[in-house]
């Protein structure tokens, strides 16, 4: 032991006493929590609408026992000047709709015998992070609720479902139902 100290002492001095604690960077913190990746057979997703019954029974229909996952989007709505804006975020209560949302359908799920797990996720892209939460799960089938929109503005907004089966490819069979 004394040796050591020596040999310590010979090559410079040695500062003894309690080491400043490094602060964390920002920028290494995590923000938000990881993709749940629990297997489910089927992924009822929804962009900020209420999923109706039929659905729910379609679900429990298609997934023959095993479980559903339901993932409901709650949207940020662009940027300004490039730049990220608070005011553009989902509020505290737009993301407590959307937890009711996917409580709900979790609990009609679960009165129907079928285990549920539910996310709600906020993004600008609807179709991508349904593909993920999708590939995350390893579901078989994707059902994509959205509201029925006129012709012209479903041509400027979109069609999600068909964007999610672009995203997702031909293993997954991606179902659109508007309400």
């Amino acid at each position: 032991m004394r040796a050591e100290a020596a040999s310590s002492a010979a090559a410079g001095p040695v500062v003894e006493g309690p080491v400043p604690k490094r602060s964390r960077a920002r920028s290494g913190k995590g923000k938000w929590d990881r993709q749940p990746s629990q297997p489910s057979a089927v992924l009822i997703a929804t962009v900020g609408i209420p999923i109706p019954l039929e659905v729910i029974r379609r679900a429990v229909r298609l997934s023959e026992g095993r479980s559903v996952a339901v993932v409901s989007i709650a949207r940020i709505y662009g940027s300004s000047f490039g730049l990220p804006n608070p005011g553009l975020l989902p509020t505290r209560t737009e993301m407590d709709e959307q937890l009711a949302v996917v409580n709900k359908a979790i609990d009609r799920l679960e009165r129907a015998g079928t285990e549920a797990w539910g996310q709600v996720a906020t993004t600008r892209r609807f179709a991508k992070t349904i593909a993920q939460a999708a590939r995350a799960r390893g579901v078989s089938q994707v059902l994509v609720v959205t509201s029925e929109v006129a012709r012209w503005r479903q041509l400027i907004e979109g069609d999600v479902a068909r964007d999610v089966r672009r995203r997702i490819g031909k293993e997954v069979e991606v179902e659109g139902i508007a309400v």
